[in-house]
């Protein structure tokens, strides 16, 4: 079958999504379908245009719909010159008859984010007056872009009266005023719009411009927690999450505390106490280690002969700071190259190496370009790190 081409501008589709945006299935007909343009690394399909669809185009910051036609998948939808266009990777014929389906569980999780982005934003705007000048909903989190600063104080305030919204459960309103009426309305809009303007209302909390479906009752928005709050060109970037994304989130973290308060063999409330005396131990674990690292160390010094040309230790733990004393020390024992090597063969080494008379730069170089080495420094002592096999690297420290 040839794909039609369409006349977008003779097409008109009646968007069942601004009437019932919890409509998850509708019957159509095909009314054109287009050879979609392949552009470099993408993938061929069509753009079909029907008589009407529940499903809603990319816009207002919320990512176009998908699901099925038929037993067509619909990858995404958009709007071309204000003509409803929906892709698929395979044709449907003009004048067929479908069956569209919704996936409503992606449709609801963006409703979800989406109306709980209008809270946040519509109380920001209201407590503080900032604008929310981005918005990004994606697979994962949401981000609002604010053009001024909060304080963590604000933040959590923000939360709590944001959840109060979704406890008081609302209704979400669609309105359509006429430009007389528009102009009593005071709502929120980052752009100029032209021609019937459609405005979300979510009453105590927030009015705005937006052409995207959102769930009827603020009930259905489910938990609102914001994740993070961070300055941002000038303002701050939020990152919420809302209803099962914040679900699953709280899981998460909860399987976290669970497995942390096992470990620790505290109960979930105390494991903050928990982690700082285990901090506590490991760093006076840390200080008696080095102390014992010091005193190995030294011994390693004191038996070093006066004859000794080159030495050179491996450890496969040591303090850096240690590591580089002895090379410091062992550099006024030995007449050429000191060295300490960290690691193992398997994960390979840091080192460190001291000389008074051989120019380390140039030995350092032949060391890096035979064990896949890099790093540098001055003549009198250089660090890098390489990979391979300690008898072989020792060979060519002895040999210098």
């Amino acid at each position: 079958m040839e794909a039609k081409q369409m006349d977008l501008q003779s097409q008109e589709t009646v968007r069942l999504y601004n009437k019932d945006s919890h409509r998850k299935e509708f019957e159509a007909t095909v009314i054109s379908c287009e050879e979609k343009p392949i552009v470099k690394g993408g993938e061929s399909g069509y753009w079909i245009v029907l008589d009407q669809t529940a499903f809603f185009p990319e816009g207002g910051g919320q990512p176009g719909d998908v699901g099925w036609l038929d037993d067509k998948e619909v990858a995404d939808t958009r709007e071309k010159n204000g003509i409803v266009c929906h892709e698929t990777k395979e044709p449907l014929e003009p004048g067929r008859k479908v069956k569209g389906r919704l996936n409503f569980e992606v449709r609801f999780d963006r409703m979800q984010q989406h109306t709980g982005e209008h809270i946040i934003s519509g109380l920001v705007h209201n407590l503080y007056g900032y604008d929310n000048v981005g918005f990004h909903l994606g697979d994962e989190i949401t981000t609002l872009d604010f053009n001024g600063e909060l304080t963590k104080e604000q933040v959590q305030d923000l939360e709590l009266r944001a959840n109060r919204g979704v406890f008081e459960n609302v209704p979400v309103q669609v309105l359509y005023p006429t430009k007389d009426q528009l102009k009593q309305v005071n709502y929120r809009s980052k752009i100029e719009i032209d021609g019937q303007i459609r405005i979300v209302s979510i009453p105590g909390y927030d009015i705005c411009a937006c052409c995207a479906p959102h769930v009827d009752r603020s009930g259905e928005i489910g938990l609102i927690k914001i994740i993070a709050c961070e300055r941002h060109r000038g303002g701050c970037r939020m990152t919420i999450l809302c209803g099962f994304r914040a679900l699953a989130d709280y899981q998460k973290k909860q399987r976290s505390v669970t497995e942390i308060s096992v470990a620790l063999s505290a109960k979930p409330e105390k494991i903050g106490e928990a982690m700082l005396h285990l901090k506590e131990q490991q760093n006076s674990t840390r200080e008696q280690l080095n102390r014992l690292q010091e005193r190995y160390l030294q011994q390693r010094l004191e038996g070093l002969g006066a004859g000794e040309r080159n030495v050179c230790i491996f450890e496969k733990e040591l303090d850096n700071i240690a590591a580089r004393s002895f090379v410091n020390s062992a550099m006024e024992k030995c007449e050429g190259v000191c060295g300490a090597f960290i690691g193992t063969d398997e994960d390979g080494y840091h080192y460190i190496l001291g000389s008074r008379t051989v120019d380390l730069r140039v030995f350092s170089k032949a060391l890096n370009d035979k064990f896949q080495g890099k790093g540098g420094g001055k003549p009198q002592m250089v660090q890098g790190s390489l990979a391979g096999i300690k008898e072989k690297i020792q060979d060519m420290i002895m040999g210098a």
